[in-house]
């Protein structure tokens, strides 16, 4: 008599996950001749253009810190909230053909993309600090577990961000164009190019402060120099308190209308 193993929820959800990674990974990779390229190519670029802007352009000097990392971090962390953002919501509609499999659900796909942008954007960090450093750049963070803290906050409201919209496009296709020309505002508004404690007092710094980002941009400088000191308001705890809404409010959307994402 033959024994029928039984296997607990656990571990289908992460042989699941594992397929769809290596799916994702393959497909974000292979999708064109250069596609591996432009992943590095990309913040390369907005981080070599706003050294100019800043650095010869406008002769910007952010106190305690070298203009390239202070640059990089702002680039690479909008970058990776961004596409975890973008990718999460095309997520459902780019795999509906496995969704007729019951193991695979519409979050694992929301999920899975979120882990293979962290996966690559470490390796693109990786990358641009390895090219810093050969121009005797000191890349060396005073206080990595400030900054991995920042980095881990910014890609949890990423996901969020991806779960929340992953529905929407689903359901009201026309809104994902509208949120994409949002970014576009939103990469001004979140401290890329500028410290925060250089702004006015008032409306335009509220404004900055009010996005989420900004503070995750701003305490991964925090963590990466010992002597810049962002504005006061920074704090870890409003951009962790918008992390977990986004996701409880996407995992909700999630088992709210499952059926219907399925169903598409």
């Amino acid at each position: 008599m033959n024994r029928t193993s039984v296997r607990t929820d656990f571990s289908v959800a992460f042989s699941v996950w594992q397929a769809l990674f290596l799916r994702e990974a393959n497909g974000r990779l292979a999708a064109g001749r250069s596609a591996w390229l432009w992943i590095l190519l990309e913040p390369a670029a907005h981080l070599v253009f706003l050294m100019v802007v800043i650095g010869v352009l406008r002769h910007a000097v952010v106190r305690g810190a070298n203009i390239e990392v202070f640059v990089l971090v702002g680039v690479w962390s909008f970058f990776l909230v961004r596409n975890i953002a973008q990718r999460g919501m095309d997520a459902i509609q780019a795999n509906a053909a496995l969704f007729s499999y019951r193991q695979v659900r519409p979050v694992d796909t929301v999920l899975v993309r979120a882990a293979v942008e962290a996966f690559l954007y470490l390796i693109v960090g990786a990358i641009l600090l390895t090219a810093l450093a050969l121009f005797d750049i000191d890349i060396r963070p005073s206080n990595p577990l400030l900054v991995i803290g920042a980095g881990g906050l910014l890609w949890t409201f990423g996901l969020g961000l991806g779960l929340i919209l992953s529905v929407v496009e689903t359901l009201l296709p026309e809104v994902g164009k509208i949120v994409r020309l949002l970014f576009t505002p939103l990469y001004f508004l979140s401290a890329v190019m500028y410290s925060v404690s250089n702004l006015p007092q008032g409306g335009m710094r509220d404004t900055v402060l009010a996005n989420p980002i900004t503070h995750g941009v701003e305490a991964m400088r925090i963590g990466w120099f010992a002597a810049y000191h962002g504005a006061t308001q920074i704090s870890l705890g409003y951009l962790g308190f918008c992390a977990l809404s986004t996701m409880f409010l996407g995992l909700a959307l999630h088992v709210r209308y499952a059926t219907r994402l399925t169903a598409q």
